[in-house]
């Protein structure tokens, strides 16, 4: 029997295996890349010109593109926020306590890059100019009582919506009096808590949107991870310096590492190994 060209041609066209584009695409293929965010801890101050909670700090996470930059806020007792992260700063030559000094005392302090300790409405005021970072504030309430805490909470809340910005604005605090303030002010808002001791199901039962614990606290309860997702919690773990602590929690598949090295963890985020989805 006389079997055409055209026949021979389509048993060749059968018999050759078709690449598809998800070959060619491993994120089509079943694989994607780490969804795992970078936090500037106290800004990116680790760079020239800048220094921890400055606004230059702030402007430079802004500049690389960090999801978010952290700053830390205290309430003075004349009812200023300023933005600073040690309870203690040098003025003139005198060591003050953040939270029993005016706050006209305490805008005298230099930091390392030449600025002053800003005000919180400064800050804000910086941070409505940034175009891609996400301000993440961190409550200090360390010696002040549960009114002076929640007064806190209520200022900053007042402060970041009068200004316009609430929807690009975080919290995280270790006191649980000004976090559930913050809860109860701001329902819609996302809320962290770092003291680390509750369980992801007890944050999740007194409204946290997530958990922001430290390194060592989340390798000592490895369970909590899987538990937190469970949970729908966001996790955040801090301050993650080094580049295998980096890898682990990528690997873990955290929603965000806070660090004082934002361009490190970006670098190792671009070159992470593309991973299976689930």
């Amino acid at each position: 029997m006389f079997l055409s060209k055209s026949f021979y041609f389509a048993l060749f066209t059968l018999s050759v295996p078709v690449m598809s584009n998800s070959q060619n695409n491993p994120v089509q293929s079943g694989c994607t890349a780490p969804t795992t965010q970078v936090i500037a801890h106290r800004g990116y101050w680790d760079t020239h010109g800048s220094a921890q909670n400055s606004l230059a700090s702030l402007e430079k996470a802004d500049e690389i593109g960090a999801y978010g930059s952290e700053c830390d806020v205290y309430l003075c007792p004349d009812g200023e926020l300023m933005v600073f992260h040690d309870p203690h700063v040098n003025v003139n030559g005198t060591m003050r306590e953040i939270e029993r000094t005016p706050s006209t005392v305490l805008r005298q302090a230099v930091l390392a890059n030449g600025e002053t300790m800003p005000t919180f409405a400064a800050y804000l005021d910086k941070f409505k100019q940034c175009k891609q970072t996400k301000l993440i504030i961190e409550l200090k309430a360390q010696k002040i009582d549960k009114r002076e805490s929640e007064t806190l909470a209520a200022k900053i809340v007042e402060m970041v919506k009068r200004t316009g910005v609430e929807e690009r604005v975080e919290y995280i605090t270790f006191n649980r009096d000004a976090m559930l303030k913050l809860i109860e002010l701001d329902p819609e808002a996302k809320v962290a808590y770092l003291t680390g001791d509750l369980s992801p199901a007890e944050a999740k039962a007194v409204g946290c949107t997530g958990i922001d614990y430290s390194l060592d606290k989340m390798k000592q309860n490895e369970h909590w991870f899987r538990e937190a997702r469970e949970a729908g919690l966001e996790i955040n773990v801090w301050t993650v310096n080094k580049a295998d602590d980096m890898r682990y929690l990528i690997g873990q598949g955290v929603d965000y590492i806070t660090t004082d090295a934002p361009e490190l963890l970006q670098r190792i985020l671009r070159n992470y190994p593309m991973q299976p989805k689930h």
